[in-house]
């Protein structure tokens, strides 16, 4: 590190900045953030949405079914962060390469991510198919009557089956759809969405009510929609990546070799593997939640399931600020502006927090009219609308938690962020719910309010973190 770099760093860090400097930005600053945020938002609130639908449209196959699909898409969770963890170490070169203008870095992070999301798809496929039954089986309490046991993991595996398939197009999505939204256009990969949602709610409601003459396929049905619509979101954002006069003049020649230089591959490992394995732990650790809270009867995934579809609806706003985050901030540090990038890391912040204040407010009054439209128990549809409520309750803190953990992968601090996220998580919020599930006789909605206000003490460590400036560095200056 030269001595101009570590003086501009801690000239970056010392920098202070007045109060109406964190939390309002300019004109300049807030178009700039629509751009990338808007189009993340409305793609992954329609997706949401459509995802709501779906859930719906299984819900009227019954309540089995649909407890069935919840405990495989939480499994299949744990696959897709893997996926987005694995990509994300090469995405902040991506990013910061991008930032500085150098387009072949850009096409060597992109070539490391192709090989990394095949690897981790080929090893995910295989020990799923091998393991289901006894992962299924993890999340059916022991007091669940046989018939109702032997049922829904009949269903779960026939729906993970063809699920499986659909990872493959969904891996290679990614590599190209997080190129584009690094690079911060996102209007393709928002188009791409959107046409997938749509053809995967026609295919569902073909396939699993058997409509014009089609087979009626039940859970089966709704697995292969999902699948159809991958393919179909791969060809849209390929066949844009690949034409010519495309946006994206960094994937032009992109994959005419898969060489990447030996101390990129280094480095970017070094960086990736605290992100893969904190994906991992993370989602690990969210699939334990829910079995542990699935010890209280399998009403209780059918009710989790329900409030985090729709809590996810709205959730969507600060999670895509939250992300866009990691791109702006990672982009101003790519460009060594690493007193704009730690003001604009404040900013981004802040209206990621206010915007939860109006959604978690819309969040509160859906809470008890949107499980009204699923087909099941009364218990089922009230124990929902309470656990909505207190996810709408818990917004701001979440959001925070979430905008400081972008906030610090935007500057390669990997090795920080697993603590932060993963370790949290496996030290606190895993063992809490397992010791109150199983040995309290409290109800399960008590159970979740507690665990979920730990996030308090994960939101104060990010602000401790953000401000310390620690993670104020610009990794491929020497690149």
């Amino acid at each position: 590190m030269t001595t101009y770099e570590t003086s501009n760093r801690e000239e970056a860090i010392k920098y202070k900045f007045t109060l109406r400097e964190c939390l309002v930005g300019d004109r300049a600053f807030y178009r700039r953030a629509a751009m990338i945020v808007a189009p993340m938002i409305i793609q992954n609130t329609l997706s949401n949405v459509v995802g709501l639908l779906d859930n719906v449209m299984v819900g009227q196959v019954g309540t089995l079914p649909m407890s069935a699909v919840a405990i495989v898409n939480q499994l299949l969770f744990i696959f897709y962060l893997c996926i987005w963890g694995s990509l994300a170490g090469a995405g902040i070169f991506s990013t910061q390469f991008f930032g500085k203008g150098d387009m072949d870095g850009v096409r060597y992070s992109i070539r490391f991510k192709l090989m990394d999301a095949v690897v981790i798809c080929a090893i995910a496929v295989t020990f799923l198919f091998l393991a289901k039954e006894n992962l299924i089986s993890l999340y059916i309490s022991s007091g669940t009557a046989d018939a109702d046991r032997a049922a829904t993991l009949a269903y779960a595996t026939s729906y993970l089956d063809i699920m499986l398939v659909g990872l493959i197009p969904f891996s290679l999505t990614q590599v190209y759809a997080s190129a584009m939204r690094e690079s911060g256009k996102t209007t393709l990969p928002m188009i791409a969405g959107m046409t997938a949602m749509l053809v995967n709610f026609v295919f569902n409601a073909l396939l699993i009510f058997g409509l014009f003459g089609l087979p009626k396929m039940g859970v089966m049905g709704a697995a292969t929609a999902t699948v159809i619509s991958r393919f179909t979101e791969l060809f849209i954002v390929m066949t844009g990546a690949h034409r010519k006069n495309s946006r994206y003049p960094f994937f032009k020649g992109v994959f005419r070799s898969l060489y990447v230089p030996f101390n990129l591959v280094r480095t970017i490992l070094v960086k990736s593997l605290p992100l893969l394995c904190n994906e991992f732990l993370w989602s690990l650790a969210q699939a334990t939640l829910l079995q542990a809270y699935s010890v209280r009867g399998i009403a209780v995934i059918a009710a989790m399931n329900i409030s985090g579809t729709v809590s996810q609806i709205f959730n969507e706003v600060f999670l895509s600020i939250g992300n866009s985050t990691g791109i702006i901030v990672g982009q101003e540090l790519g460009a060594d502006k690493l007193v704009s990038a730690r003001r604009t890391a404040w900013r981004m912040a802040s209206l990621c927090v206010a915007s939860t204040f109006v959604m978690g407010t819309l969040l509160a009054i859906a809470a008890p009219i949107i499980p009204q439209i699923y087909n099941t128990e009364p218990e089922i549809r009230q124990l929902a609308t309470r656990f909505i409520w207190v996810v709408a309750i818990c917004m701001p803190i979440n959001s925070y938690a979430n905008v400081s953990y972008f906030t610090l992968r935007s500057g390669g601090k990997t090795a920080v962020t697993f603590v932060f996220d993963s370790c949290f998580a496996w030290v606190i919020t895993v063992p809490a719910a397992y010791i109150l599930s199983r040995f309290t006789n409290l109800p399960v909605l008590s159970i979740f309010m507690m665990v979920s206000a730990l996030e308090l003490l994960k939101c104060t460590i990010g602000f401790l973190l953000v401000r310390s400036g620690v993670w104020v560095r610009n990794i491929v200056k020497h690149a």
